[in-house]
């Protein structure tokens, strides 16, 4: 559903836990902001130059996950998955205060995020929420992937599409409505590898925290992980978490319908990057009351309609 208004989270959240590609334990305090302050990373291990904004100009890096870098060279890593959460419930202005280089993984997805910020619960601020309309068809290709957006004035609609050789990832595929959609799958997919991957990923200095316990990982035709998978298409739907989270790295939550095959968080950064530079791809806007009374009065007008 649309808001009318900005938001922020009621009380601070603190919660703790290990980095994937670090392996070092972060403490974090996500701290109630105030209008149009926007999304912002403070590092209270460093003495000065520690704030870090959220936003898609300042990726330094989108291997493996998004590092966010400001012009003093102070950096955050793997924002993607907690990004995700605050697109998903709704949060517009929070300061995250975090005590090392990286935001914990915690199960790998955004699930503990969610049921964090959702326990604590938002306010409600003055400002009105911005949108990012988007205007006319754009389109990115790199080799075999694929990003494309269209106009879509009432929602972010997303199909995803992956390409593996692996029999178990294959060519899965899925399509999701985030206005209108439980995104209950979306935000409780874990970040995934295949098995023979991990050695070249660790010998590269990353996944030094990843274990079973935060991310899927598949041999052969086999998921690792007690249990198995939490959904049936927990591989695509965690890119479809990933781009949620890269994508609110443009300041805004976007309207428009979206195409990706094999996408991942490096085309995410260029493909924004690439619609910010001509002005006539999108539109800023708020929605107003008399938009959502008149969309409220043509929903429950259809609802009688299938009644009658």
């Amino acid at each position: 559903m649309f808001n009318l208004n900005q938001t922020t989270i009621q009380k601070t959240i603190s919660f703790s836990g290990v980095g994937l590609h670090s392996g070092s334990i972060s403490n974090i305090k996500l701290v109630p902001a105030k209008d149009n302050e926007g999304i912002n990373f403070k590092r209270i291990d460093l003495a000065k130059n520690n704030i870090i904004k959220a936003n898609f100009n300042n990726v330094s890096s989108a291997k493996l996950c998004t590092t966010l870098e400001n012009s003093f060279g102070k950096t955050v890593s793997t924002v993607e998955h907690l990004m995700a959460a605050f697109y998903i419930v709704g949060v517009d202005n929070v300061t995250i205060e975090i005590d090392n280089r990286e935001v914990p993984i915690m199960d790998g997805s955004s699930k503990d995020f969610v049921n964090l910020i959702k326990k604590t619960g938002l306010k409600q601020l003055h400002a009105k929420r911005k949108y990012l309309k988007i205007l006319k068809k754009f389109e990115l290709k790199e080799d075999q992937k694929l990003i494309s957006i269209e106009p879509n004035p009432e929602s972010l609609d997303v199909n995803f599409q992956l390409n593996y050789n692996n029999k178990i990832i294959g060519n899965q595929k899925n399509h999701v409505d985030f206005k209108n959609q439980d995104l209950t799958n979306v935000y409780s997919s874990r970040t995934f590898c295949l098995f023979e991957d991990i050695e070249k990923i660790k010998k590269n200095g990353l996944a030094k925290g990843g274990s079973l316990e935060n991310a899927v990982v598949v041999k052969g035709e086999e998921v690792l992980n007690e249990g198995g998978l939490r959904n049936e298409k927990e591989f695509v739907n965690h890119k479809i978490l990933d781009l949620a989270g890269d994508f609110l790295l443009s300041g805004f939550r976007i309207l428009g319908d979206i195409k990706c095959i094999q996408g991942g968080h490096s085309l995410s950064n260029t493909f924004l990057k690439e619609i910010f530079k001509n002005q006539s791809n999108f539109q800023v806007v708020s929605i107003n009351q008399a938009h959502l009374v008149q969309k409220e009065f043509k929903t429950a007008f259809k609802k009688l309609a299938v009644n009658a």
